[in-house]
């Protein structure tokens, strides 16, 4: 199976009239929950606050496994589980493998005889030479500002069908720009957004060996490298299978893993998302697989160097300024024709050769003493300077990491600045990223 069948612009145009205080509730989704990285302490919100999230097809699943619920994104999502702390689950991803609900991301699907010309429109990405089945990241961006709406995974997924993820916390704001947009480019296009349908991510060193455990179709895992992506069915305890489900190989830990896709709009994917996980975890027993939650995908993320939409981009970024000016290639920096590229080009030029350049840069940091929190300032000589977008302290490497964004020229790697934490200056050095090397599946 390589198509998703009948698709059809399944959403109707939605009201313009979301209120300010909607999206800025979006935008703060990622602040909804409150965690101690380090003892694995986490502050849950009371039932009634609750009481109106969406809930995954594995919530049930979250539950019965001692999940301990927050709110995310509009859902009910697991921030980490009884068994482990978000530091144990964090290493156990790093050494084993941990399998992640996502389910909370938004899924669409373009399909028409325009669909790569549109996505090149609102993309800086080329999409009519993607190959079939291969995916890569990309940001949707703003007309006029080259700011970055949100940033995507796209897959192509036949001759004029592409697959995309959005985040969840950008749900509303990215359906309407999308709407919008949809509308002012004409024929040819159709759009459906995969309610109803789940996620989930497997990640770590073992992921691969157990996924070709679990799969009931000839897949030949080795061959498909990091970026590829499968139909396959996989196994289930009762001795069936379940419905083709899409396997991307990538993801967010910097692992080698995979992200599993259950079409809710061709199967019944709310019924079988659930056995099928339950089956990837029997096969693969607790010593190599083990659920995790929120807490240690934000570890993992950020030792990996990834960006977390509404702290380390939002709509006032640029990919050249969050250092994401690679997704961006050369025909589509010479010919343009997507939003935003009136700015985007001239920025690829630094200003010491004639171009625009930019302000600011995305940067890592090693910062001594206190973790450095989304909002902690940047100062050299008591000037401000920068501000640090995300925080941790790393597990793995046993030292207080963060992201953020400095002027530019102060961007280079060993650069000492302070960064304020809790009224205090704490020594932060400009350092390299990924923080963790990443191992992805490539090819040699």
């Amino acid at each position: 199976m390589r198509g998703f069948g009948n698709a059809v612009r399944a959403v109707p145009r939605l009201q313009a009239s979301l209120t300010k205080s909607r999206l800025n509730t979006s935008f703060a989704a990622t602040a909804a929950f409150k965690v101690n990285q380090q003892s694995g302490d986490v502050r849950h919100a009371s039932d009634t606050a609750n009481a109106d999230l969406k809930k995954t097809p594995l919530y049930d699943l979250h539950i019965a496994q001692g999940g301990k619920m927050v709110p995310f994104a509009g859902h009910s999502m697991p921030v980490q589980y009884a068994n482990a702390s978000l530091a144990e689950s964090h290493h156990f991803t790093r050494n084993h493998a941990s399998l992640f609900d996502v389910s909370h991301m938004v899924q669409h699907i373009f399909k028409g005889p325009n669909a790569a010309a549109f996505l090149e429109k609102l993309t800086p990405s080329g999409w009519r030479n993607q190959g079939v089945m291969q995916s890569k990241l990309t940001t949707f961006l703003w007309p006029g500002t080259g700011g970055i709406v949100d940033d995507s995974v796209i897959t192509r997924i036949g001759e004029d069908e592409y697959y995309v993820v959005t985040n969840g916390a950008c749900f509303e704001k990215d359906c309407k720009y999308l709407d919008e947009e949809l509308g002012k480019f004409g024929a040819g296009v159709e759009w459906t957004r995969l309610d109803g349908s789940g996620l989930v991510a497997l990640q770590g060193p073992q992921a691969a060996e157990i996924l070709k455990e679990a799969l009931a179709s000839e897949v030949n895992l080795d061959k498909l490298y990091f970026g590829n992506a499968v139909y396959a069915d996989l196994k289930l305890s009762d001795g069936g299978k379940t419905h083709p489900v899409l396997i991307s190989r990538g993801g967010y830990t910097g692992e080698d893993g995979f992200e599993i896709s259950f079409n809710g709009k061709l199967y019944p994917a709310l019924e079988s998302t659930t056995p099928a996980v339950e089956s990837l975890l029997k096969i693969a027993g607790p010593e190599r697989l083990q659920l995790a939650g929120l807490g240690a995908r934000d570890s993992l993320r950020l030792e990996a160097g990834m960006c977390l939409y509404g702290n380390d981009l939002d709509d006032t970024t640029t990919p050249v300024e969050a250092g994401l000016a690679w997704v961006i290639p050369k025909d589509r920096r010479a010919t343009g024709g997507f939003h935003g590229a009136e700015v985007i080009i001239p920025q690829l030029t630094p200003k010491s050769k004639g171009g625009a350049g930019v302000e600011r840069r995305r940067v890592g940091f090693v910062v001594q003493g206190a973790p450095a929190r989304d909002g902690a300032e940047v100062q050299k000589n008591g000037e401000t300077v920068g501000k640090i977008t995300s925080g941790v302290p790393s597990p793995t490497l046993g030292k207080n990491i963060a992201m953020g964004y400095v002027k530019d020229g102060l961007q280079k790697a060993g650069t000492e600045l302070d960064v304020v934490v809790r009224g205090r200056k704490r020594r932060g050095i400009v350092t390299k990223m990924p923080f963790v090397p990443s191992r992805y599946h490539k090819p040699e």
